[in-house]
């Protein structure tokens, strides 16, 4: 007998074997329904306008690529783990203070922040400062309305932001990762500029909860960990607040973390970046390339030790 001859014990059971790949074809089918869930947990549609003063004429990422591809420690510190424990966040009852520094403090929960303001869509680049990036078309509306809306009293020099804090449920929050809740900061004239929103969507649908929801705040210009998620607190402070990433590693990241190809991370350069998509590296532009819109907000500033 030829050695290449397969013995009748070696032959699986036709009737196994079907058995078998009706298994496989149904688990491979459960996973793709799983994943399809992931990415459209929620497909509410939005009612906005375009905006053609600041948006960006480049192709925008995928609708996937925007939400697979993300860091959101509150939910684990891999690309993915966002995606895949999206459902942990529990957004229900949602709410926002408003308070400090102001005349009106208010509460708002989140649909307040779809109907009590002018959406539009803006389509942005968003630049890690892990050195990769990506284009995103945000549904929203300026940080300024809120601002009107609290109308901050001379002592408020500062916007200070808060987090989620979920430990029982959000699994990054069980580890000591950072000093939870997870927190940051704006000048108070940055707050103001127009390019800073407030989002509550992308491509046009509620936002996901890997992406940040209910509400998440948009600062284009700056590396994209300043552009807090799910946010429970906005505070109006006369000094500048603690953030997150400049209390757990403040020669790496400091308050302003304006984008700035001239200013390296400590441990890599920020002179290129890698959108997410494309093989080749391209040029990081200074203040990724909104400097028309802010560069004045730093005038005489020494931009490497205000970095």
């Amino acid at each position: 007998m030829s050695k290449y001859c397969l013995k009748e014990n070696h032959v699986t059971d036709e009737k196994l074997f079907n058995q078998r790949r009706a298994i496989i074809k149904s688990s491979l089918a459960f996973s793709l329904l799983t994943f399809s869930n992931l990415l459209f947990s929620n497909d509410k549609k939005l009612i906005f306008s375009k905006d053609m003063k600041y948006s960006t004429n480049e192709e925008t990422n995928t609708f996937k690529q925007i939400t697979s591809y993300n860091n959101f420690y509150e939910l684990g510190s891999g690309k993915r783990d966002p995606m895949m424990n999206a459902e942990k966040l529990n957004t229900d009852d949602w709410t926002v203070s408003i308070d400090g520094e102001v005349k009106n403090k208010v509460t708002l929960n989140k649909d307040d922040f779809i109907n009590k303001f002018p959406l539009e869509e803006r389509i942005y680049r968003l630049r890690c400062v892990e050195a990769w990036s990506m284009v995103v078309p945000w549904i929203g509306f300026e940080l300024n309305h809120i601002i009107k809306l609290a109308e901050p009293t001379y002592k408020a020099k500062f916007v200070a932001f808060e987090s989620v804090y979920d430990p029982e449920n959000l699994p990054g929050q069980k580890r000591n990762i950072l000093a939870w809740p997870y927190r940051e900061g704006l000048r108070l004239d940055e707050a103001r500029n127009p390019l800073a929103i407030l989002s509550v969507g992308l491509y046009g649908r509620i936002l996901p909860n890997q992406n940040g929801s209910p509400i998440r705040l948009i600062v284009p210009w700056k590396y994209g960990f300043k552009s807090i998620k799910s946010i429970t607190k906005i505070n109006f402070v006369e000094e500048m607040p603690n953030t997150s990433w400049n209390l757990e590693a403040p020669n790496e990241y400091g308050f302003y973390s304006n984008v700035n190809p001239y200013v390296s991370h400590p441990r890599w350069s920020q002179k290129r970046e890698r959108r997410i998509g494309e093989f080749r590296k391209r040029d990081t532009l200074m203040h990724n390339g909104y400097a028309e819109h802010v560069a004045h907000l730093y005038e005489g500033m020494d931009l490497t030790k205000n970095f």
